[in-house]
């Protein structure tokens, strides 16, 4: 399966922000009330999360959405 660029940039930025947190994927997907294969499909570029998955994900995190998107372009 091929990786849009976009997804691929979404999840470089993911994991970045985890690592620097200091978050497992595990931990991000049990503060973020999602499954740990979903959060790694995002860092790996083959998963289109929606929206309020990334609301989720971002409010775990403790940053807002956009710092997830950086580089993101459609």
């Amino acid at each position: 399966m091929s990786r849009h660029p976009s997804l691929a940039a979404l999840g470089r930025n993911l994991r970045a922000v985890r690592q620097k947190r200091g978050f497992t994927q595990e931990k991000l997907a049990e503060l973020a009330e999602l499954d740990p294969t979903y959060i790694s499909g995002i860092e790996c570029g083959i998963r289109n999360p929606s929206l309020l998955s990334l609301l989720r994900i971002a409010k775990a995190l403790g940053v807002p959405v956009a710092n997830l998107c950086k580089e993101v372009d459609a």
